[in-house]
């Protein structure tokens, strides 16, 4: 995966680092933008054992990009259900998917669709000029990408309904304290704080980490029988792999575990 016109991918120490560039629209996400960042992932996933996800100093990303061209003629009729259906959507499920860590860094805005994307994160670090804002009631649009969800689930129904009812900014210290955010740092502390967490991860047992990935989002819709047979079957894979009897090992003789992602 090389640079494009959308974003920077790079890897270093098993670690994919992916950052969106065009902050002269604030990281506004188009459909093209989604496809080459969902590309990015892809790669990412098959490459690396984490994944860091950036946006720009101003915006992690200002939501979906209402300047394109099929925004500008007032009497057409738009379903803009088919880009969430074609698009963002399936990336959307991609992330929930993913086999490594993703740990997302905000600096300034997260909006819209932005917004669901960065809280999609296993580890989400916000600057302290970071916000998240659900702004779609502001132009007569109801909340997508699954927001309605992972707010709910993160901070409970009442507070989701004050971001998306009201669309108004929701600071990142604010979104600390609710629960919404994993760490806050100043600004220049993002990147730094989000890569670092990636480098632990990737010495990790990565097969595992994937299986406590998919074991946590099932949770989020599961009953408790049914997370009690995935956890079953889930730990049995795990006691399969070489890290699992790296691990012991490294237990008993009182020194730090080794891991292959094996």
């Amino acid at each position: 995966m090389r640079d494009n016109e959308y974003l920077l991918y790079k890897i270093e120490n098993n670690v994919a680092i992916i950052t969106l560039n065009q902050p002269d629209t604030m990281n506004a996400i188009g459909p093209d933008f989604a496809q080459t960042l969902d590309e990015a992932i892809e790669y990412a996933s098959n490459e690396a054992n984490a994944i860091v996800l950036l946006g720009s100093e101003r915006a992690f990303s200002a939501g979906a990009n209402l300047k394109g061209a099929r925004f500008q003629d007032d009497s057409a009729e738009m379903d803009l259900g088919i880009n969430l259906e074609n698009v963002y959507n399936p990336f959307l499920d991609k992330l929930v998917n993913l086999p490594i860590p993703l740990i997302v860094g905000v600096r300034g805005a997260a909006a819209g669709i932005g917004c669901s994307i960065a809280l999609m994160g296993d580890i989400i670090v916000a600057g302290k000029s970071a916000y998240f804002l659900q702004a779609f009631c502001n132009v007569g649009l109801v909340p997508d990408g699954g927001a309605a969800f992972l707010l709910s689930r993160s901070i409970g129904r009442v507070k989701a309904m004050e971001l998306m009812l009201l669309g108004q900014r929701y600071p990142a210290e604010q979104a600390y304290q609710d629960g919404l955010i994993t760490r806050l740092v100043e600004d220049d502390e993002v990147i730094s704080t989000a890569v670092e967490y990636a480098e632990k991860l990737a010495k990790g047992p990565i097969k595992t980490l994937g299986m406590i990935r998919k074991s946590a989002w099932a949770a989020l819709d599961s009953n408790f029988n049914d997370q009690l047979k995935l956890e079953r079957k889930l730990q049995k894979t795990a006691g399969l792999t070489q890290d699992f009897k790296e691990g012991v090992a490294a237990f008993r003789e009182k020194r730090k575990p080794k891991f292959s992602g094996k």
